[in-house]
């Protein structure tokens, strides 16, 4: 659902022009200092990317679900590693209290997120705990008016830089499955928090992951989000469920970089006195790329209008992030195919893409993992 065309056309237009002109020129200076250069972590904040998805009454642009897919298709054009220096708090690290927590909760945090005050994280996966979220280990035991966390939280994004924390922990011990699962906001700076090394990753460079370490870390009860027991496990699949949708479109966006780069690649480079873009097998490449892409765009649009009308869009989710992930991984090789030999080295943006995008098939949810939730999605649906 688009409010307001002009007003999305005006976003969409000063998106793109500082990816143009800001990050693609910096996309080399992220790759070789592994770091979002802090000059342009203040424009993010200036032009309101870190509340994009969070509504006007907090602060935020509060765009509907398919104006938000559109800007991600924008962003998704440079490297991934500028999307998620804010992409956390206008997902994972703020929809668990928007959807779910008290109006306390709200008006506390989610203001600092939609200004970039506040960088924020999401801790569901575990070093055993991964695919299986249920199965997490983390306990959160209560005493008095405080819960006390021990667990080790894995992988994550934002983890070194992060302010604030969505914990999911167990609260329960003698409920082994998902209703034993509590989620938590945990700020950065708590007795008993600690952050690991930063993971060293094959690609996504400028986009940090790490270890978050509780050891008898004392959270406030009234730091449970929606101060219910219990509902974590749930909380948390809802803000999966639109996470999906925004991965996915950010996979068509790098889809389309790759595609310039690989038409652009080919008209320029010269084979047997003709350009590549003129041999067939090429323009097979850049045609199959071009149609997958599209089939990409179309599905994560009409997912977004449909949850933007209120329908169940858990299986549309789960398809959409599964088929534009997988459909990157496959634009991205083509793409380096299509370069040759120079497609191997560093000096081309297709070689970084390459490893950047193969992160898009693991989290929020595996490919395996949404094959799982889309057909237990039609059994129960047809039963």
């Amino acid at each position: 659902m688009i409010r307001d065309q002009e007003t999305l056309d005006q976003i969409l237009g000063t998106l793109r022009k500082f990816v143009r002109e800001r990050l693609i020129p910096n996309e080399a200076v992220l790759a070789d200092t592994d770091q979002v250069p802090a000059d342009i972590v203040q424009e993010m904040k200036d032009i309101g990317l870190f509340g994009l998805a969070i509504p006007e009454a907090y602060g935020g642009l509060g765009l509907t679900m398919e104006e938000e897919v559109r800007v991600a298709m924008e962003i998704g054009q440079t490297s991934p590693a500028f999307r998620s220096i804010f992409g956390t708090n206008n997902g994972i690290g703020a929809q668990g209290i928007l959807i779910d927590g008290t109006d306390e909760q709200k008006n506390y945090y989610v203001p600092r997120m939609a200004t970039g005050e506040i960088i924020s994280a999401f801790c569901l996966t575990e070093p055993d705990s991964g695919s299986d979220a249920a199965s997490l280990r983390t306990t959160a035991i209560r005493d008095g008016d405080h819960y006390v966390l021990n667990g080790t939280k894995r992988y994550i994004t934002n983890g070194p830089e992060a302010d604030l924390f969505t914990v999911m922990a167990r609260t329960d011990p003698s409920n082994k499955g998902a209703g034993g699962i509590t989620a938590f906001v945990v700020e950065g700076n708590t007795p008993g928090l600690s952050r690991g090394a930063i993971d060293k990753k094959m690609g996504q460079k400028g986009s940090h992951t790490c270890d978050i370490i509780f050891e008898d870390c004392r959270v406030p009860a009234a730091n449970i989000i929606g101060l219910k027991e219990g509902q974590g496990f749930k909380t948390a699949m809802k803000v999966l469920d639109r996470g999906r949708l925004h991965i996915a479109a950010v996979c068509v966006g790098v889809a389309n970089r790759l595609i310039d780069e690989s038409v652009r690649y080919a008209m320029e480079r010269k084979q047997f006195g003709v350009p590549l873009s003129d041999q067939q097998l090429v323009q097979a490449m850049l045609a199959d790329s071009k149609t997958e892409t599209y089939a990409a765009e179309c599905m994560v649009l009409d997912g977004a209008r449909r949850k933007d009308a209120g329908e169940n869009v858990s299986t549309l989710a789960s398809c959409s992030k599964l088929f534009c992930s997988e459909m990157v991984g496959r634009v991205a090789d083509r793409a380096v195919q299509i370069h040759g030999g120079a497609g191997y080295m560093a000096e081309y943006a297709v070689e970084r893409f390459y490893r950047d995008v193969r992160l898009f098939r693991i989290y929020e949810g595996t490919s395996q993992i949404q094959q799982l939730v889309i057909a237990r999605n039609m059994v129960r649906d047809a039963s």
